[in-house]
């Protein structure tokens, strides 16, 4: 299992997430976080990071995507094509049955989606979606269309296939953060502290949620369920079919949570051995793990963790065992 971190003061950081020691008594593992690399790989603050399987990318104010091979823990260098505005959102897309991307993808702060042909990384198209900045990027499963929202007010579908933007709706409120569920079926919005669930099909609304404070970072689950942090330092998980939070793991950091990844399963869609495991980043500089089920008992104690002594700006990880991969 690999993380990968972005920091304020343009550092990148990598993880590598490996059992200590197991106890032949018991299911218990000890796990440690062994640092992978870390260096200034950008000339900006990083605004955004992806993985899939070895390949990891990472995007920055200084309007760049950087490239990096985890199972060599190398930096690959940057894209050729850079955009003219801050890189705000990346997704790789991976169909199920192979173990390295097909795209990746990128939103910016100057409106544009851009995609880019991952064997090798080269740019296909970029295209104009938003009238201003874009927030956040979400890829269905399918990897035909996917979901847009931005500074407008709006939100956009962009037809992959094609290239090109299929839908613009004016929604009314800035929305931060947008994501789909595992199965493509809902997809998730985030406006400062609350969440709306929408049928993927018809963007119909299914419930809301609110939460205490802004949140910052959301990332889906198994089963419905929407893990989410921000502001008020928890760890959330929500259940999106009830509309209620299932459990939550309190003061997860001392400041704000920046990035949260699920490790339950790897990019073939199969589960882990550690179908349990979840990873939050925040910008107190330390990155956790955590067994959530140890919040339906008592206050969790982190299974690992990694001081990196920097402001966290958001966070990505694969379950997937790493192999090389060229370009």
């Amino acid at each position: 299992m690999s993380l990968i971190a972005g920091s304020y003061e343009k550092f990148i950081w990598g993880y590598k997430l490996k059992p200590l020691k197991s106890h032949s008594s018991s299911n218990h593992k000890t796990l440690t976080l062994t640092q992978l690399f870390s260096y200034p790989s950008h000339i900006a603050p990083i605004t955004t990071v992806a993985v899939s399987g070895s390949a990891a990318a990472s995007g920055s104010n200084d309007d760049t995507i950087h490239l990096y091979d985890l199972s060599s823990s190398s930096s690959l260098g940057s894209l050729l094509h850079d955009h003219t505005s801050s890189v705000t959102s990346l997704s790789f897309y991976t169909p199920q049955n192979l173990s390295f991307p097909r795209n990746l993808l990128s939103a910016s702060a100057d409106g544009f989606v851009s995609i880019f042909d991952a064997d090798p990384f080269v740019l296909l198209k970029s295209f104009k979606v938003h009238k201003k900045g874009i927030n956040d990027l979400a890829v269905h499963p399918s990897g035909k269309l996917a979901l847009t929202v931005g500074r407008d007010q709006c939100l956009a579908m962009v037809n992959l296939v094609r290239g090109r933007r299929s839908y613009y709706h004016k929604i009314g409120k800035e929305a931060a953060l947008i994501k789909y569920d595992a199965s493509g079926d809902k997809f998730f919005m985030v406006s400062e502290e609350k969440i709306s669930v929408h049928d993927a099909e018809d963007a119909k609304l299914l419930c809301e949620l609110e939460g205490n404070k802004r949140v910052l970072c959301a990332t889906p689950g198994e089963n419905g369920v929407l893990f989410t942090g921000g502001e008020d330092r928890n760890i959330t998980a929500w259940d999106t079919n009830s509309g209620k939070v299932a459990y939550c793991i309190e003061d997860a950091h001392t400041a704000r949570v920046k990035g949260i990844v699920v490790l339950s399963k790897n990019s073939d869609g199969e589960a882990t051995d550690d179908p349990h495991l979840v990873a939050s980043a925040s910008s107190d500089g330390v990155i956790r793990v955590w067994d959530v089920r140890m919040a339906f008992k008592e206050k969790p104690i982190p299974l690992a963790e990694a001081k990196t002594n920097s402001r966290l700006t958001c966070l990505a990880g694969s379950s997937i065992k790493c192999e090389c991969f060229a370009f």
